[in-house]
């Protein structure tokens, strides 16, 4: 069967997305431009988001010290040697928030990654409220020339759980930040964790309706890590009965639930994710890769007869005036 997003894969792939759009295999390759965040410097408070340790998902040639030029050949070389079918790459800003600065600065930055030839196009990782529209019209000049995305780190759509994580915006932001982002042409992507405290598997089932109703091109999702040395490692050390931890059988049928509702047009770059154990506290599900979970979710798609999306089109054709139909 051919799905809506035009191959038979049970959900709308990264990696056939990317392939569609560039015509061949592209490779992420992560730099370290030395931001912060607002919650972080003082801006907005200290500290940062509780559930933080960014260098858990940094890779060993990601380092601030280093020119982003630098980083992009130790990237590069780090890619070749691993995957030897890419032949170009998205220069992916990935740690803190890669807007959090002045114009100027972001220029040069992009610019410097833009100029090598084997770059296809930059990919920004950021938060909702360190955009603003002369940021994001500069971004647009760019993705009329190149390949240029915004990935927002959204994390919840309640206010209640992006206070509790010390966020330092609200839901509101982040729709207004993936709007003007659309607006603009600008492919914006969303990232969410699964898994915070105060949130049920139902209401995580449930905020996939707000989900299908923001103008987003791609989704990351990851159940909850809890890293040593954090905040909410501290929470949980305190009053572990606050925290759901569930089983990778219990994850798979979770996102299976939510996948189900996803509307199909939206790209899934991730449904979890694996840090390094030396970075981990609490329960997790030992030695398991990600190309093994994505076996594990097309399997138990396949034993359901299910895909992504099948029950929000459903929904959509019970009620065409649906706000989340595309």
């Amino acid at each position: 069967m051919i799905y809506p997003w035009g191959d038979t894969r049970r959900f709308h792939s990264c990696a056939a997305h990317f392939r569609r759009l560039f015509g061949c295999r592209v490779q992420k390759l992560s730099v370290d431009a030395g931001f912060s965040c607002p919650n972080r410097d003082g801006t907005l408070g200290r500290g940062g988001c509780t559930f933080c340790d960014n260098s858990a998902f940094t890779p060993s040639y990601c380092r601030s010290g280093l020119s982003v030029a630098r980083q992009i050949d130790e990237g590069i070389a780090f890619h070749r040697r691993r995957y030897r079918t890419a032949s170009r790459y998205l220069v992916y800003f990935q740690s803190f928030s890669n807007t959090h600065a002045p114009l100027e600065r972001l220029r040069a930055l992009y610019d410097e990654a833009l100029a090598r030839p084997e770059v296809a196009g930059i990919v920004v990782g950021t938060r909702p409220d360190c955009v603003d529209e002369r940021k994001l019209d500069y971004f647009a000049r760019l993705a009329r020339e190149r390949y240029v995305a915004i990935e927002y780190g959204i994390e919840s759509t309640s206010d209640a759980t992006l206070r509790a994580v010390n966020r330092g915006h609200d839901f509101a932001a982040a729709r207004r930040a993936v709007e003007l982002t659309a607006e603009r042409g600008i492919a914006a992507g969303g990232h969410f964790i699964l898994g915070l405290p105060g949130e049920s598997d139902d209401d995580l089932v449930a905020q996939t309706e707000a989900i299908d109703a923001l103008p987003l091109t791609s989704v990351k999702f990851h159940q909850l890590h809890l890293f040593r040395g954090t905040p909410l490692a501290a929470e949980y050390a305190a009053d572990p009965a606050r925290f759901r931890f569930w089983t990778l059988d219990e994850y798979l049928d979770l996102f299976v639930r939510i996948l189900r509702r996803l509307r199909p047009s939206l790209v899934v770059e991730r449904f979890a994710s694996e840090t390094p154990p030396r970075f981990r506290c609490g329960p997790d599900w030992g030695a398991v890769r990600n190309e093994g979970l994505w076996q594990m979710l097309e399997k138990r798609l396949e034993a359901l007869d299910a895909h992504q999306g099948d029950f929000f089109l459903s929904l959509s054709s019970d009620n065409p005036q649906n706000p989340s139909t595309p």
